[in-house]
């Protein structure tokens, strides 16, 4: 199932395409902030996947090449089996909403940045999130833009608020 989702968010690629860039578990005593650098140009694409708790309810944010101007922008729908919601942040200096995390339970994340070599564009991302709290969770479909056209060489994925608990997990792949 993950594999479906997984290929579906990428455009179709195979388990094959993909190449694990690097790996980050949070140790003991949390982490409230997570850097992928030194990322490689040599991909069409990026995938960041995770499994990740927080100590609070909050946001996730993804800055790019460690700019905190207001170059971001995102927008969201999301739903919890009964209702339906949709909003949009524009001129954002947080970053790109990565994910948002209850604090209870577990959210997992699949996200990719789409041409993030490339020095002609913007970057965009796209990304699936959600968790489940016993017949409340919630699921998230995002996407977002860095207004800049700079090739991608380091991600920083950090909290809105509280800490990433011990375990959490995430990973960076390369598309070929």
């Amino acid at each position: 199932m993950l594999n479906t989702i997984v290929g579906m968010l990428s455009g179709g690629a195979a388990p094959t395409d993909y190449e694990s860039i690097a790996t980050v578990t949070v140790g003991a005593g949390g982490a409230s902030t997570l850097t992928f650098s030194s990322i490689p140009s040599t991909y069409t694409h990026l995938q960041v996947r995770s499994l990740a708790k927080n100590s609070t309810t909050t946001n996730v944010w993804m800055r790019i090449n460690s700019d905190t101007g207001a170059n971001y922008a995102t927008h969201y729908l999301n739903g919890d089996g009964s209702s339906a919601s949709a909003s949009n942040y524009i001129n954002q200096g947080d970053g790109i909403f990565y994910g948002y995390n209850t604090g209870l339970q577990s959210s997992a994340a699949v996200l990719d940045l789409l041409d993030y070599a490339n020095t002609n564009k913007f970057k965009t991302t796209r990304s699936l999130t959600g968790f489940d709290a016993n017949g409340s969770g919630q699921l998230y479909l995002w996407s977002g833009l860095w207004r800049s056209t700079a090739a991608v060489n380091s991600l920083t994925i950090y909290s809105g608020g509280g800490t990433f608990t011990e375990y959490s997990s995430f990973a960076l792949y390369g598309i070929k």
